[in-house]
Parts: structure tokens; sequence; C-alpha cells
């Protein structure tokens, strides 16, 4: 079987988890030759592209390539930079962080292909503090409220889909809302969104570039804003 599913891992300065996350990838795959690891180089400023080239020639790591944004453009934006190369049927992207296992992406893309039919899927994170749990909440009834659709952990980890989705994105943002634009397309077009279980594990280095602190939090609540407002445009347009 050839290589019919690529997962997408944007990676902006994570020099520090990029040879974690190959060995955990490489641990979780066990010899699968169905699934490529894409890493994006989402124009780092760190030594993520020494990190990359020095490692991803490797035997070892054979199953993962990298992709390269020079400047970096927004977290939506290395992720489509990645789907973009890619000519698998089944898709999807995760963070590089490590706080969703790659053990739980494999199976996610088991119970996808499985499921027989076009559909998405998504993490269900388990695992959080209840602050982040709270807010999360907030955010997703929030969202369903506004775009009148039923949400849930917008942006929890992985997310994957097949290529004829991936061919009904038009004009997806560039930032974190890409989150949400995808599962709001999937409630749109009435495709299956599946929700699977996933563990949620703390972060080893680095600090995440989402809603990991405060300031990150009010930052997704702008930019979930201005996603949605254009959403609603695109609704009545």
């Amino acid at each position: 079987m050839g290589r019919d599913k690529s997962v997408i891992l944007p990676c902006y300065n994570e020099a520090d988890n990029i040879l974690l996350t190959l060995e955990a990838f490489s641990k979780a795959l066990r010899g699968r030759k169905d699934i490529e690891v894409v890493l994006v180089d989402n124009g780092s400023t760190d030594h993520t592209s020494k990190i990359l080239k020095e490692n991803l020639s490797k035997p070892e790591y054979s199953f993962a390539r990298s992709v390269s944004v020079e400047i970096n453009q927004g977290y939506g934006f290395g992720i489509l930079a990645g789907l973009n190369s890619c000519e698998s049927e089944w898709l999807g992207w995760t963070h590089a962080d490590m706080q969703t296992p790659p053990a739980d992406v494999l199976r996610g893309f088991d119970q996808l292909v499985n499921h027989g039919s076009q559909a998405v899927l998504k993490g269900r994170r388990r695992g959080r503090n209840l602050f982040d749990t709270f807010f999360t909440w907030g955010m997703s009834v929030f969202s369903s409220i506004l775009l009148r659709v039923r949400l849930s952990d917008i942006n929890a980890q992985p997310k994957l889909f097949s290529r004829t989705f991936l061919d009904s994105f038009k004009n997806p943002p560039h930032d974190f809302a890409l989150d949400l634009f995808l599962l709001f397309l999937a409630r749109k077009n009435n495709t299956p969104i599946l929700e699977m279980d996933v563990s949620f594990k703390s972060r080893m280095y680095g600090e995440a570039k989402g809603g990991g602190s405060l300031y990150g939090k009010l930052r997704i609540i702008q930019r979930t804003l201005i996603c949605i407002k254009r959403l609603k445009a695109s609704i009545s347009g």
C-alpha cells in the first residue's frame, strides 16, 4: 500500500520539539507505510530549518518530509502550504507540540477510513484543566449561536478529512481560524463530523502559539470574531 494519508504539522519555532515529534511518530507508525508526515517550517526564526535538514535525511524518518514557508503568514497558511504539497486521498493536520499523541492521529485516520463515507474527523480533548475546558466550551457556544450550527472543541486536534472535502475549501483563513472554517464548512455542506476522544498532554518545550496564555486566548477571541463575520458574509452572499 502506498502512502495515501498525509498529516500536516505546522512548525513555527519548534526546534526543540521536532526530534521528539519524529521519534514519537516513528514509534506509533511501527513500520506502517500508508502515512506520511509533512512538517512545515512555517517561517521559523529559530533552528527549526537546521533540525529538519539534519534529521529528515535519516532512514528511520523516511516517513516524513518538509515544506518550507519563507515568511510566516499565519498558522493556517502553513497548513495550507503543506496540504497543497500532498497527493494523498486522506489528509489532515495536527500540532507539532506533542500535546496530541501521534498514536491518536493514526487511530483517527483508521476510524475515518473505516467509516465508509465522506466525513470529517476531529479530536475531543480529554485531560485539560478546568479553566481551558470552560474557555473552549464558551467559545464553542458563542460560535455556534452566531453561525447557527453546532460546534464543539473547535481547536481540538487532529482534523482529518478526504481530498474531496479539501477541494471544497474556498478562501480559507490563514490564521488560527482555519479550524473554525473547516468545521463550519462541514456543517454547511452536511458533511458528518466524527469526534474521537484524544489525550491532551502538557507541552514539553516552548510556548503555545495559540491560546496557551491569557493574551493568546484574547487573540483567539479576536480572530474568531473576524472569521465569524466573514463566514456570515459568505452565507448571506
